[in-house]
């Protein structure tokens, strides 16, 4: 565990809220970055992508940078267009 991790888990014993915060902004970060990350390595741009979709580049970054409230058909026809498949787990 490294420095910041420690920082994190000591910071959420100490205050639940900022617990139940992290956890769930970073659940909707890592969809992001996963999201991002397969669309380069397809190869494709934002408006490349955007284009498959039939939307804009802005609707694309919005996706990749602020997945909070993405709907399952969006993250379905975006996983599609890439040649992948969307796997959900509830833990």
């Amino acid at each position: 565990m490294d420095d910041l991790q420690r920082a994190i888990a000591k910071r959420k014993r100490l205050d639940p809220e900022f617990a139940n915060t992290f956890d769930k902004e970073y659940q909707e970060f890592k969809i992001g970055v996963v999201l991002k990350e397969a669309r380069k390595n397809a190869g494709l741009t934002q408006e490349a992508l955007a284009d498959k979709l039939n939307t804009k580049k802005s609707a694309i970054s919005r996706i990749e940078n602020h997945s909070e409230d993405i709907r399952l058909s969006t993250l379905h026809h975006y996983a599609e267009v890439l040649g992948k498949k969307i796997h959900i787990s509830i833990l």
